[in-house]
């Protein structure tokens, strides 16, 4: 045991290894990307051969991270919240199977999308499933909840979800360890039918499922992760959910608020504690960096009156994560104002970096669509979205992982010619394959770019599924040879890269182009680990 400076991701990844985890799952999406990488780097989960290897997608590293479970182990899978949609379906079934050895399922939303395309709250997908839900308001607890999970996930044969948000993923403080509990034998359910969902089976577990719902509600109302602390004054009640206590406390340093307070960190809802501080108090303040969870629900089976106040009637702002600022002015506090920019600093909006590959396919691909017209290539989520910004504006849509060539497919079907899709090598493998087996099934007349850069660039350069195998997967896929096409994106090829493209740009038919170079970054840091080792460089 010793004490430990960590991130909230560090911490989670920490506690379960200490908690006896077998194994991680996940793909890489800020803010929980370093939950697998410090795991990655851990002597401790390499000396217990905890397995850490990225997975394809979310979907596929849930189900693996099942597949773990139904061996008796104790695995954890991780995502951002947009990740969280496309392990969904697994996800939601997993609650009706069950599960063998203990099952955690963090999740980092991102308020305020600092990296994300929407806001989403996973504690209504926890809800939906019907399973536990934990939520740390620090490190030290973030820490406690993955060390501890595992258990609580056995003790209900139940999957767990774990949800962060982006500041406790991101921010540092002291975590006190505990002893390494072992990792749990290999052995099978005792039902050799528990994750067979044929409808006969299913509609059993299911009910299973709702009978339990009574034993998770009382332990929700003993958890140590639920606790009220009286106050003298009964005007207003405060309930904080998971960091939003530290925002509160922040707000009292002497820990003097004389409000009573409902500090949750487990759901459901621990309803006695929450009837108590409703009826005790005149109005009630509910804080919760997210969407309005608790909020939602205390109005639609306790407030008649109108009392509960929070993110629902503007007390606080409805979006956007929650902070001490706003927390003070929701308590009629003096806000602290911040020193205000000077004129002479102008806004730095992101960009790709100098050198960045994209940038180059990016040219080609402008000079080409001057042809063909405006507003007909649609994009993906990686670092090449930035080729909406100026002063390449070169791309039409971002929507969600491999949207780009669906909705390309789409827009062919309706009569846009050319229509074009670009991509990265591995949003490609993470959701793009799928898409282009569609296109390849009716040979639809896209061009589909896989602008290659040989890593997972956006959430910091971790290995990606496709380095090394994309056109035989395309051919694979029914692509014809002849249509894959190889280019290096450099400005000295950059007539043969407008040539190709106009080229399979006016081919009736699918085809794709892969702009291959090494990303900037990790091309950089590769050298100068290599000259920190004395190994020769080459250029």
């Amino acid at each position: 045991m010793q004490k430990l400076l960590l991130l909230g991701a560090e911490a989670i990844a920490q506690g379960a290894i200490d908690g006896g985890m077998s194994g991680i799952y996940a793909y890489p999406g800020t803010p929980s990307t370093e939950i697998t990488e410090y795991v990655q780097k851990s002597k401790a989960a390499d000396k217990r051969k905890i397995h850490s290897q990225w997975s394809a997608n979310e979907k596929t590293a849930m189900e693996a991270a099942l597949g773990m479970s139904y061996a008796g182990k104790r695995a954890m899978v991780c995502m951002k919240h947009v990740g969280l949609n496309v392990a969904a379906d697994a996800f939601v079934n997993s609650a009706i199977t069950g599960v063998n050895g203990g099952l955690i399922v963090t999740v980092a939303d991102d308020p305020s999308m600092h990296s994300s395309q929407n806001e989403q709250d996973s504690r209504f997908f926890g809800k939906f499933a019907m399973i536990p839900i934990l939520e740390p308001s620090n490190q030290q607890e973030a820490y406690n909840m993955a060390y501890e999970g595992f258990e609580l996930s056995e003790k209900f044969k139940i999957p767990v979800l774990l949800r962060i948000t982006t500041r406790l993923s991101h921010s540092r403080a002291g975590v006190q360890t505990k002893e390494n509990k072992p990792q749990n034998p290999l052995t099978y359910p005792e039902d050799p039918i528990q994750f067979v969902l044929l409808p006969s089976n299913a509609r059993k577990r299911y009910k299973d499922l709702l009978a339990l719902q009574d034993l998770i509600d009382e332990d929700s109302e003993k958890s140590i992760y639920n606790f009220y602390f009286d106050g003298s004054d009964k005007s207003l009640g405060i309930i904080s959910c998971g960091i939003a206590y530290n925002y509160l406390m922040e707000n009292y340093p002497e820990r003097n608020c004389p409000f009573p307070i409902l500090k949750l960190g487990q759901y459901p809802l621990p309803h006695f504690k929450v009837e108590k501080i409703v009826n005790e108090c005149r109005n009630v303040l509910v804080l919760e960096d997210g969407y309005p969870f608790v909020e939602e629900q205390l109005k639609s089976f306790l407030d008649k009156s109108g009392k509960i106040k929070g993110r629902l009637d503007g007390t606080i702002p409805r979006d956007g994560e929650l902070n001490p600022n706003i927390v003070g002015k929701s308590l009629g506090k003096p806000v602290k104002t911040s020193f205000a920019i000077p004129k002479i600093v102008a806004n730095r909006p992101p960009e790709l970096c100098s050198g960045c590959s994209h940038r180059d396919i990016y040219n080609a691909l402008n000079e080409t669509m001057k042809e063909f017209g405006k507003q007909k290539v649609f994009s993906d989520i990686g670092c090449y979205t930035l080729g909406a910004l100026p002063p390449w504006n070169s791309i039409n849509s971002c929507v969600d992982m491999g949207a780009s060539i669906t909705m390309a497919k789409g827009a062919a079907d309706a009569g846009v010619r050319p229509s074009v899709a670009v991509i990265g090598d591995s949003t490609f493998t993470h959701s793009g394959m799928t898409a282009l087996l569609d296109c390849v099934y009716e040979n639809t007349p896209v061009t589909i770019i896989i602008s290659d850069n040989s890593t997972t660039a956006m959430t910091g350069g971790q290995e990606s599924h496709a380095t090394g195998r994309l056109e035989e997967i395309c051919v694979g896929l029914g692509v014809k040879p002849e249509h894959v096409r190889v280019l290096t994106p450099l400005p000295k090829y950059h007539d043969e890269m407008v040539e190709v493209l106009r080229e399979e740009l006016t081919y009736e038919g699918v085809s794709v182009v892969i702009p291959r170079r090494e990303c900037i970054q990790t091309a950089t840091r590769s050298k100068k680990e290599s000259k920190a080792k004395g190994e020769e460089v080459t250029t």
